[in-house]
């Protein structure tokens, strides 16, 4: 790759690329063979479902700057739309190809562990018995199976579904074409008897093409074949202008017009005869400007996340057991203890029952009179919710700021909705051309005749699944000062042409570039009359390239700088002359990084702030973000120590740089794996 100097006109990374370069660490664990065998195959199903998701909302968006025939290159990082599709579409072919690779070689070690998956051709008598009586239950009344005729128009087929492509020359010579779809009602992966103490499993679609003659007996056929094909489409949500609707209603119309949305992406088994691929490219209109990429036999890849267990334990990673947090009962009142002082939650290490158990004990507490809460994502079977149903009925004033556009959640935000509000909840909607993102509850207790605020705000979704799963701070208080901040920002959602000022926390859309900016600025003013001065950011991703551009300013001032950036990256880290000063690494491992994290030296009185924000666009202009200050002493310390082992990580973090090779941070010093160092750090705390 070529060197990026101050020189070049392109001074950052496009934020396509390097989230593709982010799904490449992906697939990279996938390729570890250090990594449990099925915790490798689930690593394939994240990186093909990021991958979806990406053509659905980034590919799609890029797209349609090109068909507005807008130029748009400082959008995209320097690039014109047009090329950026093709580099796109040329780098998703060679990552698609080794994810292949991968897969097959997965396949093949797991016969080491008497785990085998079989293809149609391999089926044994007694399998045989039992796959016909499989499909003649399950399967054959889940199926939907499209004849293809010239004479009559292709029925849209759904987003991202996969579809059998069938070819049949019938006796008469002719050709008969048909689809059929995957049922997603349906485990893909079909665990059959097993033999010899071995496991067996087949793939739906292997299943499906062993029971042809079964899905076609009506035709008179000489030879039939089968391939793989899933299409792609747009994922933006558009809305009707009609005023008798409620926003409700416009967004589940949205979500169903989602899957009619215009086709971005085809993917195709690369072993298909010419005359299929065409006859189907044609029938369904894709054009040169929609990504068609050369696949294997199955697609639809990202189900590998819920490939069965089996029971082996021994190719899974150890499960931990979520830790209670030191001085913080579960057993006790939670509004007593941080009466007395912040406690901070780390998920996973620490157990989200905390936070449940905040809200369980509001719901039932006669003096507690509101709760205020933001939601963004809710667990499938959410105790929060039911929480907060349950401080309705109890004659609660709760109020729930929902975000029913948290993309690709908008289905089960509705449903939780309409029940909520069913219970006697008061729903806010956020505020018009803006997500609520931020991530907090205030609720109001009245002691000794006056109100006595109590709360949370976190980095991450309030979702007990994900919970398990995803690295999140959440910082309980009852700091009268940040409480009445946040309260202003809960007035805004209902007084949204005010702008409120606050004195403690930081907020998007109106202050976030700005405060950064003067945070930024003060170590430029340190370290120039030779005071200390560092930065250090654990965020998602950065994007915005106003903060790239302060982060060079800062560097070439000589502020040294560490960031730990999950996803993409368009700051280009260690160029002479503009970012010598900055260091950049990546951390992907077991849970899903995805904490905010934001320190300032600040002359050795140091700033600490955890936020919902990463530094991207969205995030500081479109969205309601919070970031909160540390002011607890203890935990400030503990946030600057759990950042430093992130730091320290030699086994899974990648150094990103000016190559993009998501190479491993490796050195002399001893192993330290950052999430299995955190656990042990809080594990330590305990016995303290």
């Amino acid at each position: 790759m070529t060197n990026i100097t101050v020189k070049d006109k392109n001074i950052y990374v496009n934020r396509e690329l390097s989230w593709l370069q982010f799904n490449a660490r992906v697939l990279q664990e996938a390729a570890d063979e250090s990594v449990p065998m099925i915790e490798r195959l689930r690593f394939l199903g994240i990186f093909s479902n990021n991958l979806d998701e990406f053509f659905k909302v980034r590919y799609a968006t890029v797209k349609r700057i090109d068909e507005a025939g807008k130029a748009a290159k400082s959008e995209l990082g320097g690039i014109k739309a047009s090329e950026l599709l093709e580099k796109i579409t040329q780098v998703v072919i060679r990552q698609q190809s080794e994810s292949l690779e991968i897969l097959q070689n997965i396949h093949k070690k797991l016969e080491d562990y008497d785990i085998y998956i079989i293809q149609e051709t391999q089926i044994t008598p007694k399998q045989h018995e039992f796959i016909k009586g499989y499909f003649l239950q399950h399967v054959s009344p889940a199926l939907v199976t499209i004849i293809l005729n010239d004479s009559v128009e292709l029925p849209m087929l759904k987003d991202s579904a996969a579809y059998l492509a069938v070819k049949m020359i019938l006796e008469n010579d002719e050709k008969q074409f048909a689809l059929i779809e995957i049922p997603k009602s349906i485990e893909r992966f079909v665990v059959l008897p097993k033999q010899d103490d071995k496991d067996y499993i087949i793939i739906l679609d292997d299943l499906l093409r062993y029971c042809l003659d079964d899905i076609f007996n009506i035709f008179d056929y000489k030879s039939i074949s089968t391939h793989m094909i899933k299409i792609t489409r747009d994922g933006e949500l558009d809305f009707d202008s009609d005023l008798s609707k409620s926003f409700i209603d416009k967004i589940s119309d949205s979500v169903k017009h989602r899957q009619i949305g215009d086709p971005v992406r085809f993917v195709y088994d690369k072993t298909i005869d010419k005359e299929t691929l065409k006859y189907l490219l044609d029938k369904m209109g894709i054009d040169s400007k929609d990504s068609v990429i050369p696949g294997g036999r199955y697609h639809n890849r990202r189900d590998y996340m819920d490939f069965p267990s089996l029971g082996r334990t021994d190719l899974l990673y150890d499960k931990i057991k979520a830790l209670p947090i030191k001085g913080l009962s579960l057993e006790s009142s939670i509004f007593e203890n941080i009466s007395k002082r912040d406690y901070l939650l780390y998920t996973p290490y620490h157990t989200f029952s905390y936070v449940v158990k905040f809200l369980r004990e509001a719901a039932l507490d006669p003096k507690v009179k509101t709760i205020n809460i933001t939601i963004y994502r809710l667990a499938q079977i959410s105790h929060v919710a039911s929480s907060l149903i349950n401080a309705a009925k109890n004659g609660k004033k709760v109020t729930v700021s929902i975000e029913i556009q948290a993309r690709f959640d908008e289905a089960a935000n509705i449903a939780y909705a309409e029940q909520m509000q069913d219970e006697g909840v008061n729903l806010l909607f956020g505020v018009a051309g803006l997500k609520v993102h931020s991530k907090m509850c205030v609720i109001e207790r009245e002691e000794d005749h006056k109100l006595k605020r109590y709360g949370f705000i976190s980095t991450g979704n309030f979702n007990e699944s994900t919970a398990k799963i995803y690295t999140d701070f959440t910082l309980f208080t009852a700091d009268q000062k940040i409480l009445k901040d946040l309260n202003k920002v809960f007035n805004f959602f209902e007084i949204n042409y005010k702008i409120f000022r606050y004195k403690h926390i930081i907020t998007s859309p109106h202050y976030t570039k700005s405060k950064f900016f003067k945070l930024i600025d003060n170590e430029i003013d340190n370290v120039k009359a030779g005071k200390p001065a560092y930065i250090k950011l654990k965020m998602n991703s950065i994007s915005s390239y106003a903060m790239v551009d302060k982060l060079y300013e800062a560097s070439r001032a000589g502020v040294k700088i560490q960031m730990i950036v999950r996803g993409l990256c368009c700051l280009v880290p260690g160029i002479p002359g503009m970012s010598e000063n900055i260091e950049v690494i990546s951390i992907v491992d077991k849970f899903l990084e995805h904490t905010r994290l934001y320190v300032f030296c600040n002359d050795g009185d140091t700033k600490v702030y955890i936020s919902s924000a990463d530094w991207m666009t969205r995030n500081i202009e479109n969205r309601v973000e919070v970031t909160c200050p540390i002011y607890d002493d203890v935990i400030k310390q503990e946030l600057l120590d759990v950042f430093d082992i992130c730091w320290n990580d030699n086994v899974k973090a990648r150094i990103l740089d000016e190559f993009q090779e998501n190479k491993y941070k490796r050195n002399d010093k001893p192993k330290v794996r950052a999430q299995f160092a955190t656990y042990d750090y809080y594990l330590k705390k305990l016995e303290n």
